[in-house]
């Protein structure tokens, strides 16, 4: 099938495939949803922020498509992130469609956005981890409340994709691939047969994918985005079609950059912590905070902390107590 490469709101990325450019309230200013047309109905991949002008994008797209609600039979998630996951209730209310994630990321979809008594104490131990006094905990809970908001009310109806299925989208055949790193269960989409990925927020064309240590993360979330990058390194791909920013057609030359950013940002993250650090004290050296909000600050965070877990991993840092907070220094 021809592929064509289009820069709009709402257009056709690839045929049967519309990508809708939808707005956030972030330094990330959008998130790129698609919708994929089949003989039987319509497939949301990915659903943006339940937020007024983020709704109203859908709206504008379904009524430029000439697309009624009935005819949306599944809304699928690559990931729990809020500026994937959020709307995918109210459209599901809405449509009547199916919703659909991997086991892992619906699992950590409602121990983070459905309440959670046990919430506060996860968010304690974290802050402990990372080295960040109990001040910044309000902080902390603010930001995830306010994100809190904009994924309600969540999916009920919710089928599982496991990595290593295929499903059919866009009259085409699709491997599930598993791509851990940004998100612990992040699933993406290969379709051999025309050269073509939907790749999540897993592999971005203008910057680097977030990779945080978060509360719910597996160890090492560092060590495995690499080991995936490096895996998919073996596919072929001519177009792959991203979460955010512009599509990607240089698959294997954008991977390269990728492992070398990580390569370069590990070297600088070592040697802020050389001398002892925790992570909150590392990630001053290693981005600049006077340009960051308070949503930001946590994914800067975050990553220096996978970055430094993943030399301690390598046994280039040893992890030890400073202060009552975990910490690192040079092997």
């Amino acid at each position: 099938m021809p592929i064509a490469l289009v820069e709009s709101a709402c257009q056709e990325v690839a045929a049967a495939i519309y990508r809708v450019r939808l707005p956030l309230p972030f330094a990330l200013n959008h998130v790129n949803c698609y919708l994929l047309r089949d003989r039987d109905g319509w497939t949301i991949l990915d659903a943006g922020l339940n937020r007024a002008e983020i709704y109203a994008g859908w709206q504008a797209a379904f009524a430029e498509l000439g697309i009624a609600p009935s005819a949306i039979r599944r809304i699928i998630v690559t990931h729990m992130h809020p500026d994937h996951i959020g709307l995918a209730g109210r459209l599901q209310q809405e449509t009547g469609a199916a919703v659909f994630l991997s086991p892992l990321e619906w699992e950590i979809a409602q121990a983070t956005w459905a309440p959670n008594p046990q919430r506060a104490a996860i968010v304690t131990a974290y802050l402990r981890r990372v080295g960040a006094p109990a001040a910044v905990g309000a902080i902390v809970e603010e930001q995830e409340e306010k994100l809190r908001r904009m994924t309600q009310p969540l999916p009920v109806d919710v089928h599982l994709l496991r990595p290593g299925d295929s499903i059919t989208l866009a009259e085409r055949q699709w491997n599930i691939l598993h791509a851990p790193g940004h998100a612990e269960g992040q699933i993406i989409f290969y379709a051999p047969a025309d050269r073509l990925l939907l790749c999540g927020d897993h592999v971005l064309q203008r910057i680097t994918p977030n990779i945080g240590y978060w509360p719910s993360s597996q160890p090492d979330p560092l060590g495995r985005y690499l080991a995936s990058l490096r895996a998919l390194l073996a596919l072929d791909v001519a177009l792959a079609l991203p979460g955010h920013h512009g599509a990607i057609t240089d698959w294997q030359g954008r991977l390269h950059e990728l492992l070398a950013h990580h390569d370069a940002r590990l070297e600088v993250a070592f040697t802020a912590a050389a001398a002892g650090a925790t992570a909150l004290e590392a990630s001053y050296h290693i981005f600049n905070f006077d340009r960051f909000s308070p949503h930001e600050v946590r994914f800067a965070v975050a990553e220096a902390l996978a970055h430094l877990e993943y030399l301690a991993a390598a046994g280039r840092l040893i992890r030890y107590e400073k202060d009552g907070f975990a910490a690192y220094r040079a092997a």
